[in-house]
Parts: structure tokens; C-alpha cells; sequence
């Protein structure tokens, strides 16, 4: 029996149980559903529970999740797939859907058809020519071949060598977090706190070059300043230590070691002893005393004050064979900026 139903369609009914019910032999009986009469349709709802069909294709088909599927719905997604697939024929075999049955000629069927091998080559069926439901099943599987898995986390896979060290040195310096597949990698908060500290720290190192106060001697400055800073504490000490003995006339001898530890250093081999001797100042203190460059000093700092004499106070203040108080604060000042540079160093 067949029945035009208002619509250039021709529709096939058959009799079951005392009911007339239509024949879904061909796509374009899927396709114009929309027209036929519901009162024609055997049910407009079933539910998503309790029936032998896949239960995430019926979750996907319940468009509105009142966990019935009605005749709309069903409607809209024959409408959908048939606008995605070259034949509505496809619809009816089941099993895998053949790849060159999508109509990659819409934005859509491209997109879908992209989708599709991209699974597949996730899974290493990049050869398939077509796609289950079993393929698109296992979403961890899928993304586990996949070097943008969708996590938000960039991991090596899939990066060429370049990027991938750049990968290296982010995770060494901020860390790494773990991403869905299990493998170390990055977010774009840690991109984004990499760059912009890489760019003040590049930054801080090209202050110098802005600004030719920050390196009092060019390219010697770091090994004078490292110099400087070697005795930077005892010469210090020393200068205190003269400043007491002026204060005070009692404290010169008392600052410059005490006689016990002096006779004692006597009894001993000075070659093994030399933390000892370290300890005592680094030249003879009283009142108004300067530190001696090369003779009278204290042997255990001796060879630190000649690189200091080389590396900053020839340069800075020319030759002398001793260094006054004021002389000592005006090299210090000289490598000021300097130092408040490096402490700056981001």
C-alpha cells in the first residue's frame, strides 16, 4: 500500500498487529520522515534507558536530556546526518561509516571528515577507510596518539628539535605538569611566565649597554668586583678595627689579637694553620692606620689584596702602596651601581 501523504514522497505501509506501519527501506524514507503524519508514526517517544541500543548514541540523540526521544528529535538527527553524508543511504546498513560517503563539499563534512582521520591516525589506522564507533569510543586511546590531545598541556610529541629544547628549558625552570597521556609538559601559564621573565631578565642584561655607569671598568668589571668582594669584609674589619683604636687608645693592641693566640700560632706550622691566621686582621691596626698594599699585610690575605690592587685600584685609582679609609669608600661607591645591578637581576 502505498500513500502520497501530501508530499512527493510515496511512502510503503505495511500491516502488523491491526496497524498500518510505514516501510523504511531507503534513505529518502529516513530523509522525509518530517512529512509524514504522526498520527502514521507507531510512537513518538521511547526512552534512553533499558533498550538495546547504544546508550551514548541515545544520550547524544536526546537533545533536551529529559532521557525520552521524541519524534523532533529523532527528525533533527536524520536532518543532521543526512546534510553531513553524500547518500542518505548510508544511514541504513549500519556498521562503520565509509569515509568517502561524507560530503566534504560543506564546511561541516569537512570538518567531520577531518575529525574522522584524525582519530583514526591517533589510533594508527591512519590507513582505514573507514570509522566505528568503536574507533570514536575510547577518547583516552584517541588522545593518546595525539600530540594536541586538548588538555591544555604541550607535551614533546609531535614537536620538531628546536621546540622541543625549548620544552627542555621550560620544564627545567618552572616545572612541568603532567598532561592526560601521562607525559611531562607546559601550559600556556607557565609559556606565558617563562617569556615574560625571559624577557625582563634580557632586559637586565642589556641595561649595561643603556646605561656605562653599571660597568666602571668595561669588561673587567665582574672579575674586580669579585675581587673586591673577597676582601670586602676584612678590609671592612680593618678599617673598624683603626676607627676603635682611635676611639680608644686601650683597644689598638687589644684589637690586633690577643698575645696568647699569637704565641700560641708560634708553636704551630703557619703552612697548616692558615684559617687561623685568617682570623687575625689583615694588617697591623692603630689610629688613623691605612691598609698597606703589599708589604705588612697579613699573609693569609696577601695574594687577595694584590688581585684586588690588579683588577680595581690601579685601574680606578692609579698606583699607591696603601689605601686610606676615604680611598676604600670611594672604590667601594665606584662599583655601587654595579652591585645594585646584579642585586636587581630578575
Amino acid at each position: 500500500m502505498t500513500t502520497p501523504n501530501n508530499t512527493a514522497h510515496r511512502w510503503r505501509f505495511f500491516s502488523a498487529g491491526g496497524f498500518d506501519q510505514v516501510h523504511l527501506d531507503t534513505g529518502a524514507d529516513l530523509v522525509n520522515l518530517a512529512a509524514l503524519d504522526q498520527k502514521l508514526w507507531v510512537a513518538l517517544s521511547c526512552p534512553t534507558k533499558g533498550l538495546e541500543f547504544d546508550t551514548k548514541t541515545l544520550t547524544l540523540l536526546d537533545s533536551d536530556g529529559d532521557e525520552h526521544i521524541r519524534a523532533p528529535e529523532l527528525i533533527a538527527a536524520i536532518q543532521w546526518a543526512n546534510n553531513l553524508l553524500k547518500s542518505p543511504d548510508t544511514l541504513l546498513p549500519g556498521g562503520p561509516l565509509p569515509l568517502n560517503a561524507i560530503n566534504d563539499a560543506t564546511a561541516d563534512g569537512k570538518r567531520l571528515l577531518a575529525s574522522a582521520r584524525q582519530v583514526l591516525n591517533s589510533l594508527g589506522k591512519a590507513s582505514s577507510g573507514e570509522i566505528s564507533v568503536d574507533d570514536t569510543a575510547d577518547s583516552t586511546a584517541i588522545f593518546a596518539g595525539m600530540p594536541f590531545n586538548g588538555d591544555g598541556i604541550i607535551t614533546a610529541a609531535g614537536l620538531d628539535e628546536a621546540l622541543q629544547a625549548t620544552l627542555t628549558d621550560l620544564i627545567d625552570c618552572l616545572g612541568s605538569q603532567t598532561d592526560r597521556n601521562g607525559e611531562p609538559g607546559i601550559d600556556q601559564a607557565t609559556v606565558d611566565r617563562f617569556f615574560d621573565e625571559a624577557g625582563a631578565l634580557n632586559t637586565w642584561r642589556l641595561a649595561p649597554a643603556q646605561e656605562a655607569t653599571l660597568l666602571p671598568l668595561g669588561a673587567g668589571t665582574e672579575t674586580a668586583f669579585a675581587a673586591l668582594q673577597t676582601v670586602r669584609a676584612k678590609i671592612d674589619d680593618f678599617f673598624t678595627r683603626c676607627q676603635m683604636a682611635a676611639f680608644d687608645p686601650r683597644a689598638g693592641d687589644l684589637l690586633n689579637g690577643a698575645e696568647e693566640d699569637i704565641r700560641a700560632l708560634g708553636m704551630r706550622n703557619l703552612a697548616t694553620c692558615s684559617e687561623d691566621v685568617a682570623a687575625l686582621p689583615i694588617a697591623y691596626v692603630k689610629k688613623g692606620a691605612a691598609l698597606p698594599l703589599t708589604a705588612g699585610l697579613n699573609p693569609a690575605w696577601a695574594a687577595a689584596i694584590t688581585a684586588l690592587d690588579t683588577a680595581a685600584i690601579q685601574p680606578l685609582l692609579g698606583t699607591r702602596e696603601q689605601l686610606s679609609a676615604t680611598e676604600w669608600s670611594t672604590l667601594k661607591a665606584h662599583f655601587a651601581a654595579y652591585e645594585a645591578w646584579l642585586a636587581a637581576k630578575p
